[in-house]
């Protein structure tokens, strides 16, 4: 990946040309998450040797944060002010007043109010917490770096307070560990942001991360696995580096952290997994499973069928002493206790679970696993904690007072909130940092995925859906970070950064304040934070998005060029050579009307920003002509409906690009109207495989061609001869070739798979076939 060297600058929106309407100046002040209400004033506060903190004498609780900030006043002027504890004489000046006011309004525990003049800077809150909170906000306000100029900090008015109580940000260290000294700057990056909630996964299948003392084999063996997947898990067959891997943290560690987190005022939030995700656990001790085992730490990643045994009275004893233990080092009111991803196989066949599901009159597995919850939400009531889980705890029925993370959508969140149950959003579509943040093809290896910087910040985490009465459920949202693919923490701060940003907007910023493009602008210093603060963050917000009209009409294709990023240059070639600053200028959409590869790239003071995107777009006789499904796809991946086989684009080895049409069971056939009898020699049509997500080749395909639409003469039968358990993600192109002849429609037809075959892990259950561009040639 390109690097950029301090990418941004402000001046850059007034030096460039002025391309397009995204070179806009906003407000100089750039703070983010943005604030409720702010207002510039004239004149700015001078930071000098003489500069003074002053805390009131019965506030020295304050001090930590106090000194916080003086640190940060010292890195950009070189001298660190005195903190006093006593008020400022009546006609001091040069001065920041730190004060809590205790005073009614509408604040609440972390808002803020800031008042920058010439003379003095006043922050005042209702709590320690709105103190921190504004704190970050005059760090936004201080020059990026040091500098021998006088230091200045603008005039404003500020009055400020989040929008949500649970602005979370979630890490797992059990696929990847790292040690306590990263944990603290994740945090760090938290509070730099105004997140408030750590939720700390601490336990899954490739480790137990967590000191137990009554069980010292959970650490001894569950913290350790023989090795680690090598490349993507749907990859097959699957490699592994067979190198011993793992780590776990003390409860003194533990400690440590959780008062880190304590005096940057944020909660942690451990989450120990159960009933699934458990094979760490029962690596330790077999005797909790269904089956006695023995088990193995993981290595892969994925869902795995042996989980805790819900029938087994000694798996509680377990759970309930390691709870307490957790309970004691964790002072916050929430644990998480997963609940996710709980295949039931190893129950249905196991004598205790049937046993316990008919002694306790339960109708199913899934009101078993409810059950299994409901026993520990009750203990954890006892310890005075509530319990969250994620959305599948409501499968069985939703447990008492249980929060509800909700992560499969928002559908899981919004039912809850409807039984009046606490929600935190945090849904794939906009909240995984795991997924790729930009064109799969230029990014690190990734879960999958897409959640670009302009989703993140498009989210809204209370549905309208919800009565004003239901929506008060809505606790606020959170970003989750899972590690399969995130060896190290250079990787985890670019998959973090800068989406992290978007998010905390998302979370802090009433709707009405919220706007993408002064947004944009906004970002641009804070990549010049990070810069300084060798943050290795992503540069994948300055790629260049490359949408494809289609004009049915005129027969021609629009190509419109954007990017998450402002103060650039786009510059584009339709030969499929690199672009550079010589190439042709973006200034508006513009028309292709024959076959192209065009390649485009961004540009900030002459340097390209990161890597170009790449789109081929192929011209051919049935290009934007009309096309009529036998059956429609699904819902789930209808594109644009049959337009989508003719738009020139073929698709790529992700199924959710745009470009593919899926069908659930059902058989694909086609028929394209080419308006006119027209010479044609070559057909072919692009499939997709992707056997662990049940997507297969067809068995069969079939092109025919006709002049009247009614009588089809076929031009080839393909009999597919790859195996439907092949595994990794690929695409297969069907294709017949033949002595030119007329036609006017063209049938495409491709045989499903039906169901998955044998041996597949899905056996007897749903296939899907996947079909994009078909070409006419």
């Amino acid at each position: 990946m390109l690097r950029p060297v301090l990418l941004i600058l402000f001046i850059l929106s007034i030096l460039i040309l002025p391309a397009s309407a995204q070179y806009k100046t906003f407000s100089s002040v750039s703070i983010i998450p943005q604030p409720q209400q702010i207002k510039e004033q004239e004149g700015n506060f001078i930071l000098n040797a003489n500069t003074r903190i002053y805390l009131n004498p019965d506030q020295q609780f304050l001090e930590f944060t106090a000194q916080q900030l003086a640190q940060d006043i010292k890195k950009v002027t070189g001298q660190q002010p005195q903190v006093l504890f006593k008020n400022p004489k009546k006609r001091a000046a040069n001065y920041i007043l730190i004060t809590l006011t205790n005073t009614p309004d509408t604040l609440g525990p972390e808002g803020y109010t800031l008042n920058v003049e010439p003379t003095k800077i006043i922050l005042a809150a209702n709590q320690p917490a709105g103190i921190a909170m504004g704190i970050q906000t005059i760090n936004q306000l201080l020059p990026i770096k040091q500098s021998l100029a006088p230091v200045t900090i603008p005039a404003v008015v500020i009055t400020d307070k989040p929008r949500y109580n649970w602005r979370g940000l979630h890490l797992d260290v059990a696929r990847h560990f790292f040690p306590v000294s990263d944990i603290k700057k994740y945090i760090d990056y938290m509070a730099m942001h105004k997140l408030n909630t750590f939720h700390w996964h601490l336990t899954d299948d490739q480790g137990w991360r967590i000191e137990i003392k009554k069980y010292p084999k959970l650490t001894q063996v569950g913290a350790w696995r023989e090795g680690t997947l090598v490349g993507h898990a749907l990859e097959r067959p699957q490699q592994f580096d067979n190198k011993k891997y793992g780590g776990y943290y003390t409860q003194d560690e533990i400690r440590e952290v959780v008062q880190y987190a304590k005096e940057r005022h944020i909660t942690v939030v451990p989450e120990i997994e159960m009933p699934g995700h458990a094979l760490a656990a029962l690596a330790a001790y077999p005797e909790l499973s269904c089956t006695g085992g023995p088990f193995k730490t993981e290595r892969a990643w994925g869902i795995f069928e042996d989980v805790f045994c819900a029938g087994n009275e000694q798996t509680y004893t377990f759970l309930q002493d390691v709870l307490s233990e957790v309970t004691e080092l964790f002072p916050g009111q929430v644990m998480h206790i997963g609940g996710d991803e709980v295949p039931k196989t190893r129950w249905k066949a196991c004598p205790k679970c049937q046993a316990r599901m008919e002694t306790e009159n339960l109708k199913n597995e899934n009101e078993l696993q409810s059950y299994f919850i409901e026993r520990i939400r009750k203990f954890m009531k006892a310890k005075g904690k509530r319990i969250m889980g994620w959305d599948e705890i409501l499968d069985g029925g939703i447990p008492a007072n249980a929060l509800i993370m909700s992560w499969r959508g928002t559908a899981g969140g919004i039912k809850a909130a409807e039984q009046q149950h606490g929600v935190v959003m945090t849904p794939t579509s906009h909240l995984y940092f795991d997924y790729y943040q930009g064109d799969q093809n230029l990014e690190p290896l990734a879960f999958g995925g897409y959640t670009p910087l302009s989703k993140v910040y498009s989210f809204n985490p209370t549905p309208e859906k919800l009565t004003l009465s239901e929506q008060r459920f809505i606790l606020g949202a959170q970003a989750n970070l899972w590690t399969e693919y995130i060896p190290t923490f250079k990787q985890v701060e670019y998959m973090l950064f800068p989406r992290i940003a978007a998010a905390a907007e998302v979370f802090w910023t009433n709707p009405e304040n919220k706007n993408w493009e002064d947004f944009k602008q906004r970002m641009q210093p804070q990549y010049q934070r990070y810069d300084v603060q060798g943050i290795n963050y992503a540069t994948s917000a300055f790629q260049v998005k490359q949408q494809v009209t289609t004009d049915t009409t005129k027969r021609h294709a629009t190509i419109t060029f954007t990017t998450d990023a402002a103060g650039t240059q786009v510059f584009y070639t339709l030969d499929g050579s690199t672009p550079t600053t010589a190439a042709q200028l973006y200034t508006e959409p513009f028309i292709v009307n024959k076959s192209a590869t065009i390649k485009a790239a961004s540009f900030a003071d002459g340097k390209m920003t990161d890597e170009p995107t790449a789109t081929k777009l192929t011209i051919h006789k049935a290009f934007a002509r009309p096309v009529k499904l036998q059956k429609q796809p699904s819902r789930y991946f209808k594109a644009m409906g049959g337009a989508t086989l003719v738009n020139g684009l073929t698709g790529s080895e992700n199924q959710n690009d745009g470009q593919w049409l899926g069908f659930a069971t059902d058989d694909f056939e086609a028929v394209v109207d080419l308006e006119q009898a027209t010479t044609i020699s070559h057909i072919s049509s692009s499939q997709l495989q992707n056997m662990l997500a049940n997507i297969f080749l067809p068995t069969k395909v079939e092109f025919a061609v006709s002049e009247d639409g009614k009588n089809y003469k076929s031009v080839k039968n393909i009999t597919n001869t790859t195996d439907p358990l092949k595994g990794g993600i690929f695409t297969q192109n069907f294709s017949a070739g033949f002595d030119p002849l007329k036609a006017r429609y063209i049938k495409v037809t491709a045989r499903n798979i039906k169901v998955c075959p044998p041996k597949h892990r899905s056996a007897g259950k749903t296939a899907w076939l996947f079909v994009s561009e078909v070409v006419v040639e």
